[in-house]
């Protein structure tokens, strides 16, 4: 009895929770943005996700909590969206530059 209460208290703390139903998550490096649109290479794919922007999508810099400007092309992103119609849309788009590994001089 014991061992059976102890292997479904550790079931339900194996569970994945899901911060709120129907969010997404799109982890990449970006590779294009227009005021539409926003594409992000993500590993294991070969093209990358495109994700539609709105007004009212946030953008979050982890580098400058201030600024409210979108990614440039190669910076990593974490985006926040939902689907609508088959379409995956931003929510909020946190982003930093990537990271320059120096050069090792020859």
């Amino acid at each position: 009895m014991i061992f059976g209460m102890m292997f479904l208290g550790m079931l339900l703390l194996a569970m994945p929770v899901s911060a709120e139903k129907g969010v997404q998550h799109v982890v990449g490096i970006v590779t294009a943005i227009d005021q539409k649109r926003i594409a992000v290479k993500v590993p294991n794919r070969t093209v990358p996700v495109s994700v539609t922007l709105t007004k009212t999508v946030q953008f979050k810099n982890k580098n400058n909590p201030a600024s409210t400007n979108p990614p440039n092309i190669g910076d990593r992103v974490i985006i926040e969206a939902t689907k609508d119609n088959k379409k995956l849309v931003a929510r909020i788009v946190y982003h930093s530059t990537s990271r320059q590994v120096p050069s090792t001089p020859r």
